[in-house]
């Protein structure tokens, strides 16, 4: 898999969730009230409204458009058993209506505003954006405001909706043999987490699912304290202010249900699973289990103060450096050893590893064997190379490259005034402070070489392994290819 993306960009696209036994909001660093709000050097802002939500403004003159995005500090990780895809049911249905809004009067009003909108559904939070012409950004938190406090729709219209989600599902998940591998090794690899399931749901919950269902979970998690409205672009915090009073203030706030830890027991020894499936080539993912990295020690490294025990949060930060080292470039260790020269052993080999998150974390290899090659023998090349690394370290030129590109990345995330609101509200979920992408690349900047060495020979055992692998069968001729879902808001 080639994904050469910069390391802040791989820390925050793919980090899926670590659990702790505080909730979210237990472990963030206290906001500041809306007359004294908090700052960072870049000139974001950050306020709570009397209601206890959250507004971050983050401003960026060059252009005439903002980026305002509403994030609920919920996912598929706090549903319950029997109604997997609660959460990403009601973000479709967060399109249907208000009692002053038709269905899909939304879309068409942003539309006629001259912007753009959509929404997604994770384990760890629901988000909703627009990015519009600075002008209307008045008219847009009017119409998230309305929603988020005043949706409503008649059962007729969630009867509809949970077929266009169960035929998401179909096209996305059951109709795609590496989706299908990836939900079977996540319910294997995962026994007490939430995100044993998956978040478009369970195709038999999506069966059973009414809209009352829908209705109570919206009532249980869309509550003000539970959610944030994040703007960047060319506004300033004062005129954000001002707009947030007047529309997201006098939303009520109700209490949240209590969020039990739901601890991951650890592993004790190696899962295996083979999935079969109709595909044209095999493929394996080799999914190690890691520690993530902690709020506190984020929060920390600004200050004279330091977290009692560093150790875990250091290794997730040399396990990032690890996954930018196999595959973090053009050229990296995975593609020079697998897939390049007379012997290669995969078409493609990727590896990431999951930072932060709210739920446990993994580290995954993976990669698709070449012609009269086995999963097996790409499963062994992989390892063989976190096990080169593990016993002859890494160069300094290697090194200083992923660091680099980290840092790059700070620039490149300037282009989009969006990227910046996303980045923003994702730390939010998690608890981290305004300057959180700072004080990660100063840590970064830490890791040493013998670090990632010492992560590669500590982390890559099989008693926090789990393997999955797709077993190719007969394509049925008379069955179509699916194509790629086109939905407006599905989950990413």
């Amino acid at each position: 898999m080639k994904r050469y993306l910069p390391l802040l960009v791989m820390l925050t696209f793919w980090s899926a969730p670590p659990l702790q036994a505080q909730s979210a909001e237990a472990s963030a660093a206290p906001a500041a009230e809306a007359g004294s709000p908090q700052k960072d050097s870049t000139g974001v802002q950050q306020f709570t409204l009397r209601n206890g939500m959250t507004l971050i403004v983050k401003p960026d003159h060059r252009a005439p458009t903002v980026a305002h995005m509403l994030w609920v500090r919920v996912g598929s990780m706090d549903e319950v058993d029997g109604t997997s895809g609660v959460a990403h049911a009601l973000e479709h249905m967060m399109f249907k209506g208000t009692p002053s809004l038709a269905p899909g009067e939304f879309s068409r009003r942003v539309a006629a505003l001259g912007g753009r909108e959509n929404a997604f559904t994770t384990r760890d939070y629901t988000g909703y954006y627009q990015q519009i012409p600075a002008a209307r950004l008045e008219e847009v938190m009017k119409l998230e405001a309305d929603r988020f406090a005043n949706n409503q729709w008649a059962d007729d219209e969630f009867r509809r909706e949970i077929e266009v989600i169960k035929e998401e599902r179909r096209m996305r998940t059951d109709d795609n043999p590496r989706a299908r591998l990836y939900e079977a090794l996540n319910a294997a690899a995962f026994v007490a987490s939430p995100y044993h399931r998956p978040v478009v749901g369970w195709m038999s919950d999506l069966d059973s699912m009414t809209a009352d269902d829908v209705r109570q979970f919206w009532r249980a998690w869309y509550s003000p304290q539970n959610a944030a409205v994040v703007i960047a672009g060319d506004v300033t915090p004062a005129q954000a202010l001002a707009l947030a009073q007047r529309y997201y203030e006098p939303i009520a706030s109700r209490a949240l249900p209590a969020r039990k830890p739901r601890l991951e027991p650890q592993q004790v020894g190696l899962r295996r699973l083979d999935y079969k499936a109709p595909a044209e080539q095999a493929y394996v993912a080799l999914a190690f289990k890691v520690p993530q990295l902690g709020t506190a020690a984020v929060a920390a490294t600004a200050t004279t103060a330091a977290p009692s025990d560093t150790s875990a949060d250091d290794d997730a930060l040399a396990l990032t450096v690890l996954a930018a080292v196999l595959d973090g470039y053009p050229g990296a260790r995975l593609e020079r050893a697998l897939t390049q020269g007379e012997r290669r052993v995969a078409d493609s080999a990727g590896a990431y590893n999951g930072l932060m998150g709210r739920g446990p974390q993994m580290f995954v290899l993976d990669g698709v064997p070449a012609a009269g090659q086995s999963p097996e023998a790409v499963e062994a090349a992989l390892r063989a190379q976190v096990k080169r690394v593990a016993e002859q370290g890494i160069s300094e030129a290697e090194l200083q490259r992923v660091k680099t590109q980290w840092v790059a990345s700070e620039v490149y995330k300037l282009d989009s005034v969006f990227n910046q609101a996303n980045e923003l509200g994702r730390y939010w979920v998690q608890g981290m402070p305004l300057d959180a992408s700072e004080r990660l690349i100063k840590r970064l900047r830490q890791v040493t070489a013998a670090q990632v060495q010492s992560v590669a020979a500590r982390y890559f055992g099989d008693d926090q392994l789990t393997v999955a692998t797709l077993r190719p069968q007969p394509l049925d001729p008379q069955r179509p290819r699916a194509a790629k879902p086109t939905g407006r808001h599905a989950s990413p």
